[in-house]
């Protein structure tokens, strides 16, 4: 049953494929969607953020946060914020990739739980999955059933925060398959962790985009500069 169009939820929201189904889940359930997005020095910054603007105009949001927090440049690590560090380009790594950001949606959710306390809203949808994700440990459901008990332990009484994880154990086959049914501009949306011109093709997250358009049988509507010969 949809919601009074009057009761806000809190979008983190990327620019990539997850993080923009997530949201247009949110619109259809009748909720105001205030869209948070974060620069964090990361490679593709610039075409996340050009993504990020043309789904909120697509989506019509009316409030949105842009938060920059280069901290992470600082902390290293991962090979999305150090650039001496390369993306891998020989497959699905085992175990935590390199391309982790340390700690990093925990600290997505501790910004996005400020706002949503000053917003008023209530929810705060987020884009992880678990089941078909590059094996991140901050995108698992027991770490945001953890976090989000105490993110409700630290702020006010009356905040009472929802972390909403509609995607959480499904596949990047179902993602496509629920964002073609709801018309999600997925033309839009940028998923390389490497170029943004053209994605890669080939780091783990095109791999996963990719392998997801054609295990539903579609085609992917952004511009690949590698792509795997037929047969």
């Amino acid at each position: 049953m949809a919601i009074s169009q009057k009761e806000k939820a809190v979008c983190i929201l990327s620019g990539g494929m997850d993080s923009t189904l997530v949201s247009y889940l949110a619109k259809n359930d009748g909720y105001e969607i205030v869209a948070v997005h974060f620069n964090y020095g990361q490679r593709t910054q610039q075409k996340e953020l050009k993504s990020f603007r043309d789904i909120c105009k697509a989506l019509k949001v009316k409030e949105k946060y842009e938060i920059d927090i280069p901290f992470f440049k600082d902390i290293g690590a991962s090979a999305l914020t150090d650039e001496t560090l390369d993306i891998p380009i020989t497959g699905i790594e085992k175990g935590v990739p390199i391309t982790y950001v340390p700690f990093r949606n925990g600290i997505f959710l501790s910004i996005a739980t400020a706002i949503a306390e000053k917003e008023g809203a209530k929810v705060l949808f987020i884009g992880v999955v678990e089941e078909d994700s590059s094996g991140y440990p901050d995108c698992s459901d027991t770490f945001i059933n953890m976090i989000q008990k105490a993110m409700n332990q630290g702020t006010k009484k009356e905040t009472k925060l929802e972390i909403i994880t509609p995607l959480v154990h499904l596949t990047k086959k179902d993602i496509v398959k629920k964002s073609i049914k709801l018309k999600v501009p997925l033309k839009l949306t940028w998923s390389c962790y490497a170029n943004e011109k053209k994605a890669c093709g080939v780091c783990d997250s095109c791999r996963l985009r990719l392998k997801g358009f054609k295990l539903a049988k579609a085609k992917d509507p952004i511009k690949y500069k590698i792509k795997k010969k037929k047969k």
